[in-house]
């Protein structure tokens, strides 16, 4: 969803969990606990987490962040209007932004964080197309006290989308 803050001063993109989905909770907790003590400018910024009880009386979590006026990359790469597409210098710009942020998450934070579902609907572009990675939902936080031999991570089965 858009929303605002601020009486209109600031634009904000929500995030509301379907609870009904399998494993909605665990991505919500995991999302915040990515999210809560990162700050890096090519990462969407997380303005706050709800967790809460609607007027029916159901659980309801949601996410706020800040709005990317342009889109994810996704809807950039697969336009059904070609009128606006990426130059090859936007293109590569986007990519070193997302590097960017990647090294950031892997190799700068007080506990690495692995993604683990980088995809272009999960890069967002703001005002000036400059490439933010969002949604931390899979993110898997990775132990600093392991040994370096044993720093590794691995799945049984793929998560997200291919």
């Amino acid at each position: 969803y858009k929303g605002v803050l601020d009486k209109g001063e600031n634009v904000v993109a929500i995030k509301v969990l379907n609870l009904q989905q399998k494993g909605a909770s665990k991505s919500f907790m995991a999302e915040c606990n990515a999210l809560r003590n990162i700050r890096h400018r090519k990462l969407v910024k997380i303005l706050t987490c709800c967790s809460s009880v609607d007027y029916n009386g159901n659980e309801f979590n949601s996410v706020v962040f800040e709005y990317m006026s342009n889109g994810s990359l996704e809807e950039w790469l697969h336009r059904e209007n070609q009128s606006r597409s990426l130059n090859l210098h936007q293109r590569v710009n986007i990519a070193v932004d997302v590097a960017s942020a990647l090294y950031h998450l892997h190799d700068h934070c007080e506990q690495p964080i692995v993604h683990c579902d980088l995809k272009p609907s999960n890069v967002l572009l703001d005002n000036d197309m400059i490439a933010h990675v969002g949604d931390f939902g899979l993110a898997r936080l990775i132990s600093t006290t392991t040994h370096s031999s044993e720093n590794q991570s691995s799945t049984v089965r793929i998560k997200g989308t291919i």
